[in-house]
């Protein structure tokens, strides 16, 4: 798929060439495409993410970490367009992923047996200054870790708690307000209705759809260059800057164990088995001058609070990923460009469900453009309860262009 459109994203270039104006105005600003007649502008970018992972594994029971194992990938690499046609107010954005770690989980009936490549495809129309609404495929208005770009994190990767409730992406329509209380005070709002199967599914509607609301908090005014949504301090505040989130979803009748991600419970008729599923998400983040703090508490449970799905016959099907976690994120940018960050995540799912996971993180960044190319590096020290506890050590480049 993506082959194709890049053959086609080419072709389009060099047909537009001689009229349209292209321009890279600096490294990590993408290629920038303005039509002679000003009825669109495109901005294309690219970016990887390479990754070792070394990992040292302890059984219960054992007295060292006697299981050794380690990987190289390519972690992540993408191709992303934003811009807008005909006017500014009305906007557009396409991600596409090119490695197999990023494309995983697509290969079944749900998705026609394809892999996951497209991440976003949205348009989104601003009707006033305060007020748009988006119609496509996007993150939902979750976490804030998962709505931080990959290519923003203050760490390696995203934390448990991200990986065991987040609601991700989906397709849908977003309605998106923000306004001015008074002085400093702003205020920003997002109400999404969603398939409630995640993205790329291409024959749904299995379950019910998936209403989310966030609502976030500025008093102390906007955060430079959107760092709400940036991990670190790469960009730093020269006064405080806080931001408080919450948001609020009922994914009705979900049929997945995640509800947007997971495997999707089926009968053995092929009917698929789905309870209603509510998240509630609560996040923070404050930054000043070099210093950073993000936190997170979430809470997913189903109806009745019981995750176990079964057949007609009481046979089990599996299970709803329930339960509760937190993570807290502080770090100091430097000088010299370089970043020294601390991590603690404590995931608590309902019994039965998983165990307890508990994870440190200790990191350090260097950034040459920012976020744009950076080296990172984390040793994470993971106990799970009644199981294999493991450090981890990763080293990852990044590349923005």
């Amino acid at each position: 798929m993506y082959k194709i459109f890049l053959c086609l994203a080419m072709v389009a270039c060099s047909y537009i060439a001689c009229d349209a104006q292209i321009t890279a105005p600096k490294f990590g600003d993408g290629i920038r495409i303005v039509a002679a007649d000003s009825s669109f502008y495109m901005k294309a970018g690219f970016r990887f993410q390479t990754l070792y992972v070394g990992e040292w594994r302890k059984n219960e029971g054992e007295s060292s970490y006697d299981h050794r194992s380690h990987s190289f990938l390519i972690r992540r690499s993408r191709l992303k367009f934003d811009g807008w046609v005909l006017s500014p107010r009305v906007l557009f954005k396409a991600e596409l992923a090119l490695t197999n770690r990023d494309q995983s989980g697509g290969n079944t009936t749900e998705f026609r047996n394809a892999p996951n490549t497209l991440l976003d495809a949205s348009l989104e129309y601003k009707f006033t200054k305060g007020f748009s609404v988006l119609f496509g495929q996007r993150k939902l208005p979750g976490n804030r870790e998962r709505v931080i770009s990959s290519g923003d994190l203050q760490l390696v990767d995203r934390s448990l708690l991200n990986s065991r409730y987040t609601s991700d992406r989906d397709v849908g329509v977003h309605f998106k307000t923000n306004h001015k209380v008074g002085g400093q005070f702003y205020m920003k709002e997002v109400f999404a209705i969603s398939q409630g199967e995640g993205r790329n599914v291409t024959a749904g509607n299995f379950g019910g759809l998936s209403y989310m609301f966030r609502t976030e908090l500025f008093p102390m005014g906007y955060f430079a260059k959107k760092g709400d949504y940036v991990g670190g301090a790469t960009v730093q505040e020269d006064t405080p800057k806080l931001s408080i989130g919450a948001s609020y979803e009922i994914n009705k009748n979900a049929v997945r164990e995640r509800g947007h991600q997971g495997s999707f419970f089926q009968s053995e008729d092929g009917t698929y088995l789905g309870r209603d599923m509510k998240t509630i998400f609560v996040d923070a983040m404050f930054k000043y001058q070099g210093f950073s703090f993000m936190g997170e508490y979430a809470n997913k449970t189903v109806t009745d609070d019981d995750p176990f799905v079964y057949e007609s016959d009481n046979t089990l099907i599996g299970r709803y990923f329930t339960g509760t976690g937190i993570n807290l994120v502080a770090g100091h940018h430097f000088d010299k460009n370089y970043e020294l960050t601390v991590r603690y995540t404590s995931i608590n799912p309902m019994e039965g469900v998983a165990s307890d996971e508990e994870e440190y993180t200790f990191g350090f960044s260097k950034y040459f453009m920012k976020h744009k190319l950076k080296i990172q590096t984390d040793l994470v020290f993971r106990n799970t309860v009644g199981s294999n506890n493991k450090i981890l050590w990763r080293f990852q480049t990044d590349l923005h262009f």
